[in-house]
């Protein structure tokens, strides 16, 4: 299915002091991305920072949910590739992912829910990572986004600077003790003859969800507006182009909200934790 017009906001051309910008982002390493995240100096979405660098999605459960959510993270390995399952109270990944890093300050914003409902955004958490708490990382497909620009496919809302528009499936997750939910996919709009290309090289790249879910058409997945993404940003669907969609790591959020635990901490929509790990590195990686 191609789809013609124009769908989601249109992509204004990015002032050059933005390139400027973009241009240093391409030579940044994940530990300079952490550093500058840490120092206060970038807060909004990561998907332009460090290309080529792994990222994570971040989620932090009460210590006595950890094992569901583990479960639940086994169960669905595509919107919920898991990279790490850290000691209660730890903050600190381990050395194969990021040197130095600290998980309650080196991400853009934290979101906070109480009781399954969000009630607010903070750009550190250093008091409230505690023993009773338990950290997960999980794939990011923000982690290709540079593998299909280094071949000339289009990422929209890296170009466009915004956020990647996410959406709830109809998709049944397999349930896990007090988890369970729909999948939620991140979309990409790309020009039809380049999509099978797309798909080959994400399909290399478990931990960073791998190939597509669905290709050309929203409405199988539940997805009714495209303009209307339920996180993220609208974006253009250009003539000749199909949305393709990927599942997200925004899925265990969703759950875990719908769980109701009195206190959950993620990463704000957008803004990942960025690792020293090159993406190449996740290829035909599945634990």
């Amino acid at each position: 299915m191609i789809f013609h017009g124009q769908i989601g906001r249109k992509c204004e051309i990015l002032p050059a002091r933005d390139f400027v910008m973009l241009e240093r982002f391409n030579v940044m390493s994940g530990k300079q991305a952490r550093a500058m995240i840490r120092r206060g100096e970038w807060t909004g979405p990561t998907a332009a920072l460090a290309p080529g660098f792994v990222q994570a999605n971040l989620v932090i459960v009460p210590s006595g949910a950890a094992g569901d959510f583990l479960e639940f993270c086994r169960r669905n390995p595509r919107p919920c590739p898991l990279l790490e399952a850290l000691p209660p109270g730890e903050a600190r990944p381990s050395e194969k992912w990021a040197s130095g890093a600290d998980l309650r300050t080196d991400i853009p914003r934290y979101r906070i829910y109480e009781n399954g409902v969000p009630t607010g955004e903070v750009p550190e958490i250093r008091d409230r990572l505690t023993d009773g708490l338990s950290a997960f990382l999980l794939g990011c497909s923000f982690s290709f986004d540079a593998g299909l620009q280094r071949v000339g496919i289009p990422v929209r809302h890296v170009e466009c600077g915004r956020n990647v528009p996410m959406y709830v499936t109809n998709i049944p997750c397999e349930p896990a003790g007090i988890f369970s939910g729909p999948m939620v996919v991140s979309m990409r709009p790309l020009p039809e003859e380049r999509v099978a290309e797309a798909s080959e090289i994400t399909r290399r790249l478990p931990l960073a969800h791998g190939a597509p879910v669905q290709i050309g058409n929203p409405g199988a997945i539940g997805i009714r507006d495209l303009e209307a993404p339920d996180y993220g940003d609208p974006v253009e669907i250009r003539p000749g182009e199909v949305p393709v969609f990927w599942a997200c790591g925004v899925t265990p959020q969703a759950v875990a909200a719908a769980a109701r635990l009195p206190l959950m901490i993620t990463h704000a929509p957008g803004c990942m934790f960025i690792t020293d790990c090159r993406a190449e590195a996740l290829e035909f990686i599945d634990e």
